[in-house]
Order: C-alpha cells, then sequence, then structure tokens
C-alpha cells in the first residue's frame, strides 16, 4: 500500500487501510501513560488551585506554578466507573473504569506525552518528563539546552527568552493496539486536542506560547531520548512571559542546519519504561508515515501559502454579537464530558449558538509556524453544521461565515437521520442533538507545501478547533462527543463540499444531557 493509498484509506475507506483479522487483546493493552523507571524525580504539588478565572498576570512561574499547569493541560484528574450490560435481559453487566484528563481522546487511551524543557529558579536547567501516574517530573537531561533547540527550530524562536518549552509526542502503540492503522488519523486529531487544551492553559496562567510544526524531528527526539520505531514528537511549544520573542518566518541567521549534525552533538540516551503490554505488535504503516513526515533539514521549512478568499454562497444569517464568555476554566474543565446516550434534545438560543461561534474562532488565531503573522489569513480548517431547533435558525446545513460572523445555509432541511445513517457505531443519538458540527479542511493537507507532514498538520488543527468548541459548550450548559466513525462521504455530499476540493474531517454533535448513571471521583489535590 502506497502512503497516499493508505492516507485516502483511513479517511474515505477504513476497511482497506486496517487488517480486517484485527483483534483487540484489552488483557494485554498498554497502559494510557508512560513509566520510566530509575531517574531522579521531582515531586509537584498536589495542593492545585480550584479556580482559574481572569488570567493571571504576567510572571515566570516557580516548580509550584508549574506543577499547577501540567495538572490542568495533562493531569489525571478524574476515575470514572461505568457499568454496561451485556445481554437484553440485564442479567450480567461488566464493569468499565478509567482515569480520565481535561483533555479527551479517542477511546480514552491518551497516545500522546508531554515533555518540558524547563529554566526556573528551584529546579535544575533540563529536558524532564511529566509523569502524570505520580504528577512529577523526571530528569532525562541536564544542562542548557537553547541553542540547540533553537537551532532545531531553524533559529525562528528566542528559546533564550522562554522559561519553558513544551514537546508533545504520540507512542504509537498505545491506539494501535486498538484501532490498528486508523489510529494514525487519531493521533494527530488527538494530539491537536491536547494542545487546544496547552493554549487555554497557558493564556489563564498568564504565559504566552507559540506553535511550531515543523522543526528537526530526528535532533528533537535524539533530545529526548526517543526511538522513532516508538514514540515521535508531533509539535513544540515554547512558553515565555516576554511577548516579542516569536520570529515563524524569519531566515535561519546561521545558515542551513540539519538533523544529523545536531544529534552529534549530544550523546544518545535511553532509558527504561514499561507499558505493560507483554506483545507489541508491528505498525510499519506507521513508521513509514512518520518517517516521510520527518524534516532533516531546516532547508525544509515552509509557510502555507495564502489563497484567494472564496466568495461563500447562500444568503447570510448573521449572528448577534455577545460578550466573550468569562469563566471559570476550572470548573469548565470539571463540567467538561463526552455524552453518548445521554444527550436530551432542547431548544438552543440564538445568542448560545452565536457564542459557540465566537469562541471557535478564537481557535483560528494562534501563533504558529504556518503563516505570515503580518498577513490576515483565512483560516485552513472551516465549521460546517447541521442545526435542529435553533432560536430564529431554519433547520439545515450551514457554513459559518467567520469573515461576517453568519451562518449560510448549504442544504435545507433536518439531517439528523441522514447523520444517524452515517454512524457506524449507534453510541450516539442524534435526533437528540440539535448541532451536530463537522471541521471540514483541504483534501490535499497543504501537501504541496509540507509533504505528507501537512497530513498530520491538519489533523492537528481541527483537533485545536475542535477542543475550544467543547469548552464553550461547557461553559454554556452543553457538551460535545467527537467522533470519526461517521460517513465522511455522505458528509461531504451533505455539504457540497467535493466542488471544493474539501472534506469532512471529525464529526461533533452538541446538545444538551442528562447526568450520566456513573460512578466518578475528582482526582484533584
Amino acid at each position: 500500500m502506497t502512503l497516499d493509498e493508505f492516507l485516502y484509506n483511513i479517511h474515505f475507506d477504513i476497511d482497506k487501510a486496517s487488517d480486517p483479522n484485527w483483534q483487540v487483546d484489552w488483557d494485554d493493552a498498554p497502559l494510557p501513560y508512560k513509566l520510566y523507571s530509575g531517574l531522579p524525580a521531582i515531586p509537584l504539588s498536589y495542593e492545585i488551585p480550584i479556580t482559574l478565572e481572569e488570567p493571571e498576570a504576567p510572571k515566570t512561574p516557580d516548580l509550584r506554578r508549574i506543577g499547577h499547569f501540567l495538572w490542568y493541560v495533562y493531569g489525571l484528574t478524574q476515575f470514572s466507573q461505568s457499568a454496561f450490560t451485556l445481554d437484553t435481559c440485564y442479567n450480567s453487566a461488566e464493569l468499565m473504569q478509567s482515569y480520565r484528563r481535561f483533555a479527551p481522546s479517542g477511546g480514552a487511551l491518551y497516545p500522546n506525552e508531554l515533555y518540558m524543557y524547563l529554566k526556573i529558579e528551584d529546579l535544575p536547567a533540563g529536558i524532564y518528563h511529566y509523569d502524570l501516574a505520580h504528577h512529577r517530573l523526571l530528569l532525562l537531561r541536564e544542562g542548557n539546552f537553547d541553542s540547540y533547540i533553537a537551532r532545531a527550530l531553524g533559529n525562528r524562536c528566542a528559546v533564550s527568552a522562554c522559561f519553558g518549552t513544551i514537546f508533545v509526542s504520540t507512542m504509537f502503540w498505545k491506539n494501535f493496539f486498538k484501532y490498528n492503522n486508523f489510529a494514525y488519523r487519531l493521533q494527530g486529531l488527538d494530539t491537536g486536542v491536547l494542545m487546544g487544551q496547552i493554549i487555554e492553559t497557558t493564556n489563564r496562567f498568564g504565559f504566552e506560547s507559540g506553535v511550531y510544526f515543523q522543526f528537526l524531528d530526528r535532533a528533537i527526539n535524539h533530545l529526548l531520548g526517543l526511538s522513532d520505531q516508538e514514540e515521535s514528537v508531533y509539535a513544540i511549544i515554547p512558553l515565555t512571559v516576554e511577548p516579542t520573542i516569536w520570529s515563524f518566518n524569519g531566515k535561519d541567521s546561521e545558515g542551513i542546519v540539519t538533523a544529523a549534525e545536531l544529534c552529534r552533538e549530544l550523546p544518545a540516551i535511553q532509558f527504561n519504561h514499561y507499558v505493560r503490554s507483554r506483545t507489541v505488535k508491528e505498525y510499519p504503516m506507521l513508521i513509514k508515515m512518520n518517517e516521510a513526515s520527518f524534516q532533516d533539514s531546516t532547508q525544509l521549512f515552509r509557510q502555507i501559502p495564502e489563497k484567494d478568499s472564496e466568495n461563500l454562497k447562500g444568503q447570510p444569517i448573521y449572528l448577534p454579537y455577545v460578550k466573550r464568555l468569562s469563566n471559570d476554566l476550572a470548573s469548565v474543565c470539571r463540567k467538561r464530558f463526552s455524552p453518548d446516550m445521554d444527550f436530551v434534545l432542547g431548544k438552543v438560543s440564538l445568542s448560545q449558538l452565536a457564542n459557540l461561534m465566537q469562541e471557535a474562532t478564537g481557535s483560528f488565531k494562534y501563533r504558529n509556524d504556518l503563516e505570515d503573522p503580518n498577513i490576515e489569513q483565512d483560516p485552513r480548517v472551516l465549521l460546517f453544521g447541521c442545526l435542529y431547533n435553533v432560536e430564529g435558525i431554519p433547520n439545515g446545513g450551514y457554513q459559518y461565515d467567520i469573515t461576517v460572523h453568519a451562518l449560510r445555509q448549504v442544504h435545507e432541511g433536518d439531517h439528523r437521520l441522514l447523520l444517524q445513517s452515517g454512524m457506524s457505531l449507534d453510541n450516539v443519538n442524534l435526533l437528540q442533538v440539535p448541532l451536530c458540527f463537522h471541521v471540514v479542511g483541504d483534501k490535499d493537507y497543504y501537501k504541496a507545501s509540507l509533504g505528507y507532514r501537512g497530513y498530520r498538520i491538519q489533523q492537528m488543527e481541527a483537533g485545536i478547533l475542535v477542543q475550544r468548541l467543547l469548552l464553550a459548550a461547557s461553559a454554556i450548559g452543553m457538551n460535545g462527543h467527537p467522533l470519526l466513525g461517521f460517513d465522511v462521504n455522505l458528509c461531504d455530499e451533505l455539504y457540497k463540499l467535493v466542488l471544493h476540493e474539501k472534506t469532512s474531517l471529525i464529526q461533533l454533535p452538541i446538545g444538551f444531557y442528562r447526568n450520566r448513571p456513573w460512578l466518578k471521583g475528582s482526582l484533584h489535590g
């Protein structure tokens, strides 16, 4: 199978992409977190603040504050237990329990890991792994790596002015064991959702951040001691309290830098870690896609060319401009969960819909290395949705026009049954859902500019938008459930996307809900 066929199949025809005889061995499932052994450990404070309201004034954090930040980004926040009946007579049931985090993940498998380069007063400067199972930092490399990281980024960031840098990695086996090759699509989206949570949390903690999708992969993995065959960094996010350090489109003043020459500067490191699985099966297509996406020279870094704005058709239905949500992010995160059969149909007010749309636009405006920050560009991922029972809005399929804060109807009518027919599982009753959104992107995933790396970047940007919508929904008393088990071709036809060379990336039903019959407990310190 070629790489192009692989990407086509995991999007449009998953049965052709994955092994038809794949059996999930739950008894040999990996842990949802990485456990190192034998490394110097720095405990983090469990006295977590219970509110995160107004953004804090910019201030370099201490170790205590870093602990709070990491817990809200990716810490274990909740233990839950649910019972599922195994037959129609309710004679037997199976218990499912899981440790949850504020950022959702496909199947609650959490393929991502977090690493940080930290330079704060009460901690040795160096590279750390966030051991979320024990809420602590583990020291991987001690020392100052400003120059190394800056050059791996093509000298497009003043790393010396940052107190920290986050590395978001993906461990391939953590969700491949369940989803087979489909895991590759999920990994990009899960990474994006986590990045969305990082961006929201940095804002509340008073930090400035920027997202780098392009870097010298092998050099960064070498710095962290990661094996390319098992785990790889997908995004780098420097943190600072000095907002003038960004230079996403800057040229490397020291000339072209390669991953090979950077790797020669540092000795290789390798540490023992525990994944629990006794048998780890091979995932050759994920390895091929990862290697095909690598950038081994800063000469390969590109920005996506600006496109001419499309003339959107359809009479606009202008939404009211409402006051931006001012909420306690901690409370919003605690209330957020993914309803299954828990959705309950209710009428959505125009102001609620307007709030959702306004909050969504915020995810389009984050610092990143894909565009010139001095040029206003149209978003690379778009928002479409099928609306039902919304105040003052006829039922139908719509595109959200960010430029004028309006909806443009694409296809009138109630499409809930059509969307339900396209679900691969009956785990969500879409008849009870008033808002069913679809994040949409270019079919070619920026391949001309970014090669195969463009695919995972597009998935990550979709995930950032999804997390923004989920948090906004929770803030106004609703919740959403991200879904990939939907008929992409059906949705593309509904929104007439084929004419514009675009496609649906993820489905996100949002609505009101009843309390789920489960046991849950907060892991707040």
